[in-house]
């Protein structure tokens, strides 16, 4: 909680778009700049936003020029990821850590992106913003969906998440009641940090969503980050969306989650529209949040 984090963003301010992971085309992002440009924002793009390189959107050293250069430039206020996929866990040690104490700036995007706002928080930096990706179909679907994020980044980032019945987690609710600071956000990326980009999580209300896994490789990382240690400490669970699994047997993702997380006796509150499926919402992590089994609530303070 003694993490810095960047002042809200006003009319004029400059929004960079980069690519840490996975490459997109410039097209699949317009619909977003432009909406950024209608709050007043002034948008641009890194030098290598738009590299391919088989599954990456670019070699490791333009993704990373990318990401260091926003994080160093003045003028920008917000960094978003043009798109997650895979590559982000390749350079997420090398951040200009220095540079983002020193001038904290939002960091957009949730997925892939996951791991940069880990090693960020390891290093005292807030200001990750989990969700917000045109194209699938977040905050931009629709004109009322806008707010939410744009509130978040200009300077109202209170949020209340309540479990949506469709989503099978929904059912892993328990009891309770916790406050930390929200962390965390993909499992895969959550499990790849661990042991050298994943913050301590102790005293941390965490974010746990995935998306498009076998159920066995859930099992594998829930494993390894039970039995290293990296959950304990941690006050509640927020279960998030858990999106294109299909059973294994008769064993579904939700009896996983719960032969996993049940014994740990923590709080935990699921079916939060945070994720990959549908009507994913945005939220501010790192801030002071209340996790309210009892009355369902997920809140973050302003």
């Amino acid at each position: 909680m003694n993490a810095v984090f960047p002042r809200p963003l006003q009319p004029g301010d400059k929004i960079r778009f980069v690519s840490p992971a996975s490459p997109c085309q410039r097209s699949d992002i317009e619909e977003t700049a432009e909406a950024l440009r209608h709050w007043g924002l002034e948008v641009d793009f890194g030098e290598h936003a738009f590299e391919r390189l088989n599954y990456l959107a670019g070699t490791d050293e333009q993704r990373l020029y990318d990401v260091n250069a926003a994080l160093r430039d003045p003028q920008v206020r917000a960094i978003f990821a043009t798109r997650g996929g895979k590559g982000s866990y390749r350079i997420a040690d090398a951040l200009d850590f220095a540079a983002a104490r020193n001038d904290p700036k939002f960091v957009v995007g949730f997925s892939d992106i996951t791991i940069l706002q880990l090693a960020l928080w390891k290093h005292g930096v807030g200001g990750a913003v989990h969700g917000a990706f045109q194209g699938d179909e977040r905050d931009w679907e629709r004109q009322a969906d806008i707010a939410p994020l744009k509130a978040i980044l200009m300077g109202s980032p209170a949020t209340v998440l309540t479990p949506q019945p469709e989503e099978p987690t929904a059912s892993l609710t328990t009891g309770g009641t916790a406050q930390g600071a929200l962390l965390g956000g993909n499992l895969d990326m959550i499990a790849t940090a661990a042991g050298w980009a994943l913050p301590p999580l102790d005293g941390c209300i965490l974010l746990l969503e995935a998306v498009n896994m076998f159920i066995g490789q859930v099992d594998r990382q829930l494993t390894m980050l039970r039995k290293g240690g990296h959950l304990d400490g941690v006050a509640a669970i927020a279960i998030g969306q858990f999106t294109d699994f299909k059973p294994s047997g008769t064993l579904t993702i939700t009896d996983l989650l719960r032969e996993h997380l049940q014994p740990l006796g923590i709080p935990l509150l699921g079916g939060l529209p945070l994720g990959h499926g549908p009507g994913a919402r945005s939220i501010l992590m790192g801030r002071p949040t209340t996790l309210d089994a009892d009355r369902r609530e997920l809140r973050v303070a302003g």
